[in-house]
């Protein structure tokens, strides 16, 4: 009997683990590119994520490129 009962509250825990663990949620993204008067071009990208404990991070990356001469 206690087998099947430690055999039973193994399984349950491992049916609810994925319950538990949660996944960053992609609350906004943007991508703008911009390009000067002398042909260089900039791309700015922002991503707005939220975390399972409730937390906002916000990331943004710069990338920047001349034309060749």
């Amino acid at each position: 009997m206690r087998k099947i009962v430690m055999t039973t509250m193994l399984l349950a825990s491992l049916c609810s683990m994925p319950m538990v663990v949660g996944c960053d949620r992609t609350v906004k993204e943007t991508d703008k590119t911009t390009t000067g008067p002398n042909g260089d071009q900039s791309t700015t990208a922002s991503k707005t994520v939220e975390h399972p404990d409730g937390s906002v991070t916000t990331s943004t990356e710069k990338k920047s490129s001349a034309p060749n001469p």
